[in-house]
């Protein structure tokens, strides 16, 4: 099993930008594609980023292009989702998620297999 845990949620004006981080424990040598999804209220959960073990390949849905980053630090089994010029429309609770195969591709492909319990981003207008 793979525990995730969120951190780095909050309150931000609009223009604004937060990190948020997810700390991996349990089985963390497993080589684990990551990733971000989100979720509003009334809206499906969606995949905002994801990337792979390595950290060489990375997917950005089109409405964060341009103004989010994902990373990882596999030292510190912690993956980290940069946000910068947040709009209230990101307003939604961030989850992070892993996946047992090491590429984006298979991730996009199987599913996610582990879900941390998200932290609430809320941008204010």
């Amino acid at each position: 099993q793979v525990q995730l845990v969120e951190s780095g949620g909050g309150l931000v004006q609009a223009g604004g930008s937060l990190r948020l981080s997810c700390a991996a424990s349990g089985r963390t040598f497993g080589n684990y594609a990551m990733g971000w999804f989100r979720q509003a209220p009334g809206k499906e959960r969606e995949l905002v980023a994801a990337i792979s073990w390595t950290g060489y390949a990375t997917y950005y849905a089109d409405s964060v292009k341009g103004r989010v980053t994902i990373s990882r630090d596999n030292t510190k089994n912690t993956m980290y989702l940069q946000m910068n010029s947040l709009n209230p429309e990101d307003t939604a609770v961030y989850y992070c998620a892993a996946a047992t195969g090491s590429t984006v591709a298979t991730m996009l492909k199987n599913g996610v297999d582990y879900w941390g319990k998200g932290t609430l981003v809320t941008v204010s207008g």
